[in-house]
């Protein structure tokens, strides 16, 4: 007799021989350019602790002095009795620092798309979708009901053809894209999605989750980074990476907060982020609110790591951000890469399919503000060695 759950070792067991099985490591140190990871020290590429405010110690104050004023969880959705003070002025501190009219803040990032998609369209409306959009947005559109048609990697020529030939057919439409690619690293080329969307009546969004913090003045995002203020109708972002903490955000047209207000379900039927890590979040915004310092470290470190490991013969694909994925393609040389890395003391994941496609598995190395230039010099000196080592350079 099978057991109904029989087919799921199955898959798992095809998992280890394809090398697509996920091993998770666990870490027992704060975020940083070092870590402990399984009991090792080992130099961090992997975290989207862009900035290094994960363990900044003005955020971890402002977290512990909440906990004592407010305690720690909401206990309620913000709807009922879950809406802080706290929730308030994050939301009015973010519009500032984003300049724009409004901004709703969510669990995650994820919880973010979750939320905001299936508000705006359904069934009788279409999205066009970036083929290479995070999960959280596909996931979105799914929930929706709404037609999803997908274009081609950012490709402005491909959505122009789409919207042309689907617009009329559907009562509302929108047009979703990530503003920086997490797993390859290139950005969107928002300005000229925009020219072509306004033309089709078409709600414009964009996930700017790995540009928050990154791109635009001072970390401004995306929109500020095509200085597309006012014209971008939803921008998505979290405070989990380059903000250190956790935490969704939307942020844009008024008239989208209000009405996320009363039909953003995971805003609706899930409790409020918490009080330290509100309080958190308030902390990270000031820092950047007050010096560019921290993004500028971070670009200097970028510019300086993928030209040495470009010059040292590796494939960074098309980054032009933080993000720098080494080209590998099998995903079973992209772990045992990893596995030889870690050894010598790098910790970098492998990714490979179903996060990116077949035959694209890579290492994804996260640049952060809290690399020294030492950091960086070890590190690609170990890549070296493995990557002569396994054949690749």
């Amino acid at each position: 007799m099978t057991l109904p759950l029989s087919w799921i070792q199955e898959e798992i067991e095809n998992l280890r021989a394809s090398g697509l099985y996920n091993s998770i490591r666990t870490l027992s140190s704060p975020q940083g350019a070092w870590l402990i990871v399984d009991g090792k020290k080992v130099l961090n590429f992997c975290s989207n602790n862009y900035l290094g405010l994960a363990n900044h110690p003005k955020v971890v104050q402002a977290a512990q002095l909440a906990m004592e004023k407010y305690g720690v969880g909401p206990a309620a959705v913000r709807t009922i009795a879950g809406t802080m003070d706290l929730h308030v002025e994050l939301e009015r501190r973010l519009a500032a620092f984003k300049g724009v009219e409004a901004v709703i803040t969510f669990q995650s990032g994820f919880n973010a798309n979750l939320a905001t998609i299936p508000a705006l369209v359904g069934k009788e409306d279409v999205i066009f979708s970036d083929e290479l959009n995070h999960a959280s947005i596909i996931d979105g559109c799914r929930l929706s009901g709404a037609k999803i048609v997908r274009y081609s990697h950012c490709d402005p020529q491909d959505l122009q053809r789409a919207l042309a030939e689907e617009r009329r057919n559907y009562r509302r439409a929108l047009v979703v894209t990530d503003g920086v690619f997490s797993m390859d690293g290139d950005i969107a080329p928002l300005d000229q999605i925009y020219e072509i969307t306004k033309n089709h009546k078409a709600i414009l969004m964009v996930d700017d989750a790995h540009g928050e913090g990154v791109l635009g003045r001072g970390g401004r995002g995306i929109v500020d980074h095509y200085d597309l203020h006012g014209k971008v109708d939803i921008e998505v972002g979290t405070l989990s990476k380059a903000f250190g903490v956790v935490g969704g955000v939307v942020a844009g047209n008024s008239l989208v907060v209000e009405w996320l207000r009363q039909r953003g379900r995971p805003f609706l039927f899930s409790s409020a982020m918490t009080v330290p890590d509100t309080a958190a979040c308030l902390a990270s915004l000031e820092i950047l609110e007050n010096s560019t310092e921290l993004v500028d470290r971070l670009w200097e470190n970028t510019q300086y790591f993928k030209a040495e490991m470009r010059r040292a013969g590796f494939d960074l694909g098309r980054s032009v951000t933080p993000i720098t994925p080494v080209m590998l393609g099998d995903a079973s040389l992209a772990q045992e890469f990893s596995r030889h890395l870690f050894e010598e003391g790098v910790f970098a994941m492998a990714i490979g399919y179903p996060t990116v496609p077949r035959g694209k598995a890579r290492i994804r190395v996260m640049i952060s503000a809290t690399h020294q230039k030492e950091d960086l010099e070890r590190g690609m000196e170990i890549f070296a060695r493995v990557g002569k080592r396994l054949g690749v350079i």
